[in-house]
This record gives structure tokens, sequence and C-alpha cells, in this order.
């Protein structure tokens, strides 16, 4: 239909950070597991933004879970992460590029991590810092 206030042109959506089916369909699997040690940190960075993020501890120390490394900010002063007890599993519903995985109590912590992943690509995501993330 052409006329004032019409276009010929059609509505193709855009796929994005902001678009809401991303979110809604099922996500694309992303599995992955290692161990860390001692007071080491370990970067997941995902190849799309996150829909959602399942993690399971499968060692005998607490498994600390943070959006930030622990060099961004006060991260760990200020408690920003959360803690996956020993031999326990916690589901975060959350978008994001990447988690950052380091030993609470500085041993030996072993995951496995399952990832839904949307179809938006990760360059997409804006950084995830302030207050509860890094102040």
């Amino acid at each position: 239909m052409a006329g004032p206030g019409f276009t010929t042109k059609s509505f193709v959506p855009v796929n994005g950070i902001g678009n809401s089916a991303a979110y809604q369909v099922s996500g694309i699997p992303y599995l992955t597991g290692s161990t860390v040690t001692g007071a080491t940190e370990l970067q997941i960075s995902f190849p799309n933004v996150t829909k959602e993020i399942t993690i399971a501890n499968a060692g005998s120390d607490g498994l600390r879970v943070s959006f930030n490394s622990a060099t961004d900010g006060n991260v760990i002063g200020g408690n920003h992460f959360f803690t996956v007890a020993a031999s326990g599993s916690h589901t975060f519903t959350v978008k994001c590029k990447e988690v950052y995985l380091s030993s609470a109590a500085a041993g030996t912590a072993t995951f496995e991590m399952f990832a839904e992943l949307t179809t938006v690509p990760e360059s997409q995501m804006f950084p995830l810092t302030g207050s509860g993330l890094t102040d």
C-alpha cells in the first residue's frame, strides 16, 4: 500500500541484542568443562550472547562465578561473584558474552558448563560493569 505515511518497503526484523525473538526460541547448545587450580582465574568466552548458563561444580571446593575478571574493579572484595557449592549446580538466566571462574578456596575446582546461546553475535553485547558487578 502506498500513500501518505506508507512506503513500499517491507519491514524486516533485525537480529540483535534487543530483539526478544532471539531469546524466546531454543538456544544453541554450548558445552565445556575444566579444572581451575590455585589462584588461577579461567575466562570462558562465548561465540554468541547467552540466554542461559548452567554450571555444575564437580569438585570438593566452592567455585566462584563472576561476569568480570577479579582484576576488574572490586569483584572479589565487593563480593560481586556467586559461589557454586561443592557438588552443586546453579543456572543463570542471563545475557552475557563471557564468565570468569575461580576456586573459592584457592584449591582445585572442577566444573561442567552448559550454555544456551542466542544467534546474537557477541560483538553486540554491552560491557557488564558498575554497581553489583565491579563496584
